[in-house]
């Protein structure tokens, strides 16, 4: 008689999956330094239009994440059963819908630019700066929501080194191109543009090859792409709770002060980076545990989970820590003002204290999207917005709490996100078996 199989996986095939999937998600920040560097140089008007146009580049891209986090949950089910063709086919209908909206993202852009960045920045010369960058770069959009598809189906089938390969590939040749094209070329802002177009070219191309390697290039399916959409709804609305949030935070820092603003720009940066880092374990688990219940085994899925969670909380108190030891020498690498250092401990130690929350919070983000439990996030992040994170917000800034309001709210969002993932954990009712996620099967 022999024991059955354990329902752990190994230690590594965690981390094959996860430090491929940190590769991709740091390169892009890490290209618009560089970017940033380059167009620097050029004086303080490319610079803010620079910062805008990308900004409003990324806010758009940032929405439509379920092109990548949704595309991942159904194709690793199909792979867990086995079905590996109909895994790539999901890829297929994810590259067909990320041209679909890209296209139209991009068209309605070139019409909305001008007013959009005029209405942000209050300022003629800074919008017509970001308006010449923008229009350039939106001819990427279509290629960047490609790629987006592209990393979704090759994590699902738990590929996760191309992606970075391919990810890697376009941003180094950009990255190389854009002080070329900017500066001995001439083409000033422009080029960085230019340069960014390139950058998503090259990878979507590379995308594209894979599918073409695989022998998959279907036509466009209705019907799969409005199981996709269905999925990627409740993964929008996620996405925008997050978004007012932020943005939230940040406008009332800066009607506290100018010091309050630097100090939560700061802290907020070194937030957005850390949460780069756990989310990459999330990502392993949004395919481990995908394809552990196309597999039909619901018992390992949630074993698997357990053992996701208990890897996010050990890194977050690692993080915690560190980040806590580095605080006399950290924030002096990012400013010299006096004021700013003086106001950064406001907000550190919510920042340091919150990284084992946030650990275990996005390690059950990552089994719950594995699990398609998108609609239940859903709720769960608008319902911690507008319980927590909103409303304390706003009320530091009418009794002037500054960043200890504006923290200790991102604390109540995070503490509510905590209680509802680990409630819906402990429930086992994600645990859904079979090769369709929840969507398909209800609708």
């Amino acid at each position: 008689m022999t024991d059955a199989p354990s329902p752990r996986v190994p230690a590594r095939d965690v981390w094959r999956l996860a430090v491929p999937a940190l590769g991709v998600l740091a390169a892009e920040p890490l290209y618009v330094l560089v970017d940033t560097a380059v167009v620097g140089h050029l004086g303080a008007l490319p610079l803010a239009g620079l910062a805008l146009g990308g900004t409003l580049l990324a806010l758009v891209s940032t929405q439509l994440t379920f092109l990548s986090y949704g595309t991942t949950s159904r194709t690793a089910r199909l792979h867990g059963a086995g079905r590996r063709a109909e895994a790539v086919g999901e890829g297929v209908q994810a590259t067909w819908l990320a041209l679909a909206v890209g296209l139209l993202v991009l068209l309605v852009g070139q019409l909305l630019a001008e007013p959009v960045a005029l209405a942000m920045s209050g300022d003629e010369e800074v919008a017509e700066q970001t308006v010449s960058w923008l229009r350039i770069a939106l001819c990427g959009a279509p290629m960047i929501l490609v790629t987006m598809a592209g990393n979704g189906w090759m994590r699902g089938v738990q590929d996760a080194v191309r992606p970075l390969r391919y990810v890697l590939a376009g941003n180094a040749l950009s990255a190389v191109l854009c002080p070329v094209l900017v500066y001995p070329v001439g083409w000033g802002l422009e080029g960085s543009a230019v340069a960014n177009v390139v950058a998503q070219a090259v990878s979507a191309t590379l995308f594209l090859r894979a599918l073409v390697r695989e022998g998959s290039l279907a036509r466009p399916d209705l019907r799969v792409m409005r199981a996709q959409l269905r999925l990627g709804r409740d993964l929008v609305l996620r996405s925008l709770a997050f978004q007012a949030c932020f943005v939230s935070a940040t406008a009332v820092a800066a009607r506290t002060s100018t010091e309050a603003v630097g100090a939560h720009q700061v802290v907020w940066q070194l937030w957005t980076f850390l949460s780069l880092v756990l989310d990459s374990v999330a990502i392993a688990a949004q395919s481990l545990v995908g394809a552990a219940l196309g597999a039909r085994e619901a018992r390992r899925a949630q074993a698997i989970a357990a053992q996701i969670v208990r890897y996010g909380l050990i890194f977050g108190c690692v993080l915690g820590v560190v980040f806590a030891a580095a605080y006399p020498v950290l924030p002096h690498a990012f400013t010299t003002d006096a004021g700013v250092l003086g106001t950064i401990p406001h907000a550190w130690w919510f920042f340091v204290a919150l990284q084992p929350v946030a650990g275990v919070v996005f390690a059950l983000d990552g089994v719950l999207l594995g699990a398609g439990d998108a609609a239940f996030l859903r709720t769960a992040t608008l319902s911690s917005a507008v319980l927590g994170y909103l409303p304390l917000i706003w009320v530091s800034l009418a009794v002037g709490w500054g960043l200890v309001g504006i923290w200790t709210g991102l604390t109540v969002f995070m503490l509510l996100r905590l209680a509802f993932v680990l409630v819906r954990w402990r429930s086992g009712r994600w645990a859904v078996e079979g090769a369709e996620t929840p969507q398909d099967a209800d609708r």
